[in-house]
């Protein structure tokens, strides 16, 4: 399935803009505002080449405690990496205003931008942050990528997420950037990934560290990754390749708490653990009792709880199976 890509030959037409091809606009998208009468507005930069091509979106702060896609983001802006040679770039920093501004994965109506889509102008506050999205933002896009973070003191190592082997395009853009690892990640209902698909889109996923902390390598791997895709679509120079080959893991598999107490890992994130392993251990708090945790399966380590109180059934570690 090709998609088009003369965008940038044609007018954007934004938050009651026009954008012409060759101009770099910051436009604010004004979601709502606070009880206190404080407007929350979502900042945007579109940066329009005068050749035509395809547009890539780059969204950062889905979940508002989600640092590194915003750090990400806020990098190549900085460092004047987004103007492309042909096509447009919307990059958009933080879409949940409110998370980032309350130390929140969430909207201040608990609910989960994330799950939201494609919103409703009349519904829940994520529901019509969503629908502000696909009403402005999605029917100019052809590509994305997605910047999210570990949550709930989970660490993910770098890692993009895409449906493999069902779009040879979407396979070729998760190659081009060239995360450690790339993983086969099924739709989830009311996704951004969902919503785009559902449009005929390619967005993939790209994950790193963990909530409200800068994972510097991450957010390294984020900037050479987009740049190479950016590459890999004609809308910019050639990137530095891959510091080694990337590893594709069409299975993986999060290993769970089957008691609860304090959780010690003996293992490192992007560690390779065999089956039988022992890879940490849960002992209650009193000094009883210590049950030690063994792999049930072989592959490498993307993505670590670093919380060290556990509840049966908390997510400890996951496993990717590699091919």
């Amino acid at each position: 399935m090709k998609m088009p890509m003369g965008h940038a030959a044609a007018s954007f037409h934004l938050n009651g803009l026009t954008i012409q091809p060759g101009e770099q606009v910051l436009t604010r998208l004004v979601i709502s505002k606070l009880p206190s009468g404080t407007v929350i507005d979502v900042p945007v930069h579109v940066l329009r080449a005068t050749e035509p091509g395809p547009t890539l979106l780059l969204m950062g702060g889905m979940h508002g405690d989600e640092v590194n896609g915003i750090e990400t983001i806020r990098r190549l802006v900085r460092r004047e990496l987004l103007l492309p040679s042909r096509g447009s770039v919307i990059a958009i920093p933080i879409l949940n205003i409110y998370g980032f501004l309350n130390f929140s994965r969430d909207v201040p109506d608990g609910k989960d931008v994330n799950r939201s889509f494609p919103g409703f102008p009349r519904g829940s506050l994520a529901g019509r942050v969503a629908h502000r999205f696909m009403r402005e933002i999605m029917p100019l896009i052809d590509y994305g990528i997605d910047f999210h973070t570990g949550g709930a003191a989970r660490a993910n190592y770098p890692q993009v997420r895409c449906l493999l082997g069902v779009d040879p395009e979407m396979d070729a853009m998760a190659a081009a950037f060239g995360a450690p690892f790339t993983l086969h990640a099924s739709l989830r209902g009311g996704s951004l990934r969902e919503a785009a698909h559902n449009l005929g889109k390619r967005i993939i996923v790209y994950e790193t560290g963990e909530s409200l902390r800068l994972d510097e390598p991450g957010i390294e791997e984020a900037v050479a990754g987009t740049l190479r895709v950016m590459h890999h679509l004609g809308m910019g120079p050639e990137a530095p390749a891959p510091a080694r080959p990337g590893i594709i893991c069409r299975r993986h598999t999060w290993l769970r708490a089957r008691f609860a107490g304090l959780f010690r890992s003996h293992v490192e994130n992007g560690q390779f653990v065999e089956k039988g392993q022992i890879y940490g251990s849960v002992a209650d708090p009193y000094g009883q009792q210590s049950v030690r945790l063994e792999s049930p399966v072989s592959g490498y380590v993307i993505g670590l709880n670093y919380m060290p109180v556990v509840n049966q059934g908390d997510a400890l570690l996951h496993i990717a199976v590699p091919e």
